[in-house]
């Protein structure tokens, strides 16, 4: 049995994955969430675990793909390199603001002195709410509250008001228990759309993956480029994603296997 047939029949969208990177890498870019696509989620932020083999496989595939590999979520540039290292990915960190290109060259959304003072006040006011973890990013903010379920109306209506006291340059951005304050530049799918435009992406057809509402945008941009969207994860909200995965695990062993064909041809070549 090979490793492609070891693939979950239920997981149609991941077989195909392996056969687009494997039997056609020079016509696609891959473009991957991290929490709860690549990674499972976790009770808090920082309990997240990244298996031993995941970032050699991500490499090993960016190579088969001539680099067009990019990692595109809401968490920062450098919490996302330490995810990785020491390997140095095309990386849009927070969903965007900040930004790596294939050359290395980042451009980033600073923090201003008043967002810094919103986010103490933030700590301040949610300090009463047990199991409510405020995760500073810099130039964004987010309030997690998967282990304080109940306090899903009350944190909205407080960062909804501290969103819109930051004005138009931040905007508030639900997720999977997560309410977060965001730089409003920064989106998904422009990323995405930035990265086709470089020379390491540009005529390749781009298959986006992700999990969260935050991904919708990338989902929407693949599909308008004729690419492929995938949707990791059940389906809670309506997605414009063309194909699910059941779960991060399977884009983990889609990965793997695409990963070992890379060496397997490799070495026939030699």
């Amino acid at each position: 049995m090979t490793e492609l047939e070891k693939l979950r029949p239920s997981d149609a969208a991941t077989r195909r994955l392996v056969r687009r990177l494997v039997d056609e890498p020079e016509r696609w870019a891959l473009f991957l969430d991290i929490d709860g696509t690549l990674l499972d989620l976790a009770a808090t932020p920082d309990a997240i675990q990244v298996p031993l083999s995941l970032a050699s496989d991500l490499s090993a595939i960016s190579a088969r793909l001539g680099g067009a590999l990019a990692l595109v979520t809401g968490r920062s540039l450098p919490y996302a390199d330490g995810l990785f290292a020491p390997h140095r990915f095309p990386i849009a960190g927070l969903h965007g603001a900040q930004f790596r290109s294939a050359d290395g060259k980042v451009n980033a959304v600073v923090e201003t002195p008043a967002f810094a003072a919103i986010k103490l006040r933030l700590l301040q006011q949610t300090a009463w709410m047990e199991g409510v973890l405020i995760e500073d990013k810099g130039a964004a903010v987010a309030a997690h509250y998967r282990l304080a379920p109940a306090y899903d109306k009350a944190l909205e209506q407080i960062m909804r008001a501290f969103a819109e006291e930051a004005g138009p340059d931040w905007v508030l951005q639900p997720g999977k228990m997560v309410f977060e304050i965001r730089p409003s530049r920064a989106d998904k799918g422009e990323a995405v759309a930035s990265y086709l435009e470089e020379p390491v992406f540009a005529g390749r057809l781009p298959i986006a993956i992700g999990d969260d509402l935050t991904d919708e945008s990338m989902f929407a941009l693949a599909n308008a480029r004729g690419g492929q969207s995938i949707r990791v994860g059940s389906l809670s909200t309506e997605t414009c994603a063309l194909a699910k995965a059941s779960s991060p695990s399977a884009i983990r062993s889609a990965l793997a296997t695409i990963a070992s064909s890379t060496g397997e041809k490799k070495a026939s070549a030699s």
